[in-house]
């Protein structure tokens, strides 16, 4: 006896046949279960992770993941490095590095369009600070030693003819033990991301003498603009799991595009409450301050490789840029498809 079809059953079978080229297009995840590495998930400069996580974004694009969290980026990379992490959320700046080193890693989708990370000398220990000649043979704080904040911090002394062996840097991480080391006396400045760096400003901690959590004083600093947080692999690992890293795209983008239009309760309700780092009011605060430096649709902007391996080649002697190929450190393909799938 045939199967009789009702009006409901047809609009059904319609509406899976519709979707049906839609699934085959994405294709089926190569893995599904991933390892992501982070530096420091409470800082702001990686709120588009913690925005995708928190709101199951990951979850919707068939992704289990495990997000482990170190003290900076530097050691996030050494987990990608040691292959207990397949995936890293951190600074683009690292595939330049590592290419340097004859590793090939690629950045596959941007979180932030600024750096997000101040340097600022402590009130406590150089209250009578002229110039950052005054820092010579002091120590700064620093996320973790040879991470993106040691970069900024590398490139803003350099410019003063201040080489990295004339001060020590200490790692402190980006949440409440940053805080301690400047306000102990511990370290005499401190580079680092928000939401740490506005709350030390606003309580007078620090005075903050260079600045790139704006688009503006980014341009100031690096003289264009300076893709930072973003997701980036073994360039062997996209290529054998395009289906995998297309999905974590998506996901990171539905993050940056419900972030456009997020207000202060929104984040203050979806962020972890130990983010907050007791205060609430600061909080959003730097959330306010960094707001632009967040991007929007996870593409790298035409300029933005150019201008980190110019910061990496002023200060770090093995990056040299003619032996650089800026295109392999890259890709918009997957952006491209999040940008259009959620129109961010």
């Amino acid at each position: 006896m045939r199967p009789t079809i009702t009006r409901r059953n047809f609009t059904l079978m319609a509406a899976a046949a519709v979707a049906a080229p839609t699934l085959r297009a994405q294709g089926k995840l190569e893995k599904s279960k991933l390892a992501i590495a982070v530096g420091g998930k409470s800082a702001f400069y990686y709120l588009p992770l913690t925005i995708s996580e928190q709101l199951g974004y990951f979850k919707s694009e068939g992704l289990d993941v495990e997000i482990s969290d170190f003290a900076g980026g530097a050691k996030a990379l050494q987990a990608l490095m040691g292959n207990s992490a397949d995936v890293v959320a951190g600074a683009y700046e690292h595939t330049i590095n590592m290419q340097a080193r004859n590793q090939a890693i690629q950045e596959f989708v941007l979180m932030g369009r600024a750096p997000q990370i101040a340097l600022g000398v402590s009130t406590k220990t150089l209250p009578h600070y002229k110039g950052l000649a005054d820092l010579r043979g002091k120590k700064i704080g620093v996320s973790a030693p040879g991470s993106s904040t040691n970069m900024v911090a590398n490139l803003v002394l350099s410019r003063a003819g201040i080489k990295a062996s004339d001060v020590s840097y200490v790692g402190v991480g980006t949440g409440a033990g940053a805080l301690t080391a400047i306000r102990s006396g511990q370290i005499d400045a401190m580079c680092n991301t928000d939401p740490v760096m506005t709350m030390l400003e606003q309580k007078g901690d620090v005075r903050i003498i260079s600045d790139t959590r704006t688009l503006k004083g980014t341009q100031e600093v690096f003289g264009g603009p300076m893709p930072a947080a973003c997701f980036y692999a073994h360039t062997d690992f996209i290529k054998n799991n395009p289906n995998t890293c297309q999905a974590l795209a998506n996901a990171i983008v539905h993050g940056l595009k419900w972030l456009q239009t997020a207000g202060p309760s929104d984040i203050i309700k979806t962020v972890p409450e130990s983010y907050l780092l007791g205060d609430r009011a600061l909080y959003l605060a730097s959330f306010n301050k960094v707001r632009e430096a967040i991007g929007l649709d996870g593409m790298m902007p035409e300029d933005g490789p150019k201008t980190a391996l110019k910061a990496l080649a002023s200060f770090e002697p093995s990056v040299k840029p003619d032996r650089i190929d800026l295109a392999k450190t890259y890709t918009n393909e997957f952006a491209r498809r999040a940008k259009e799938k959620f129109k961010a």
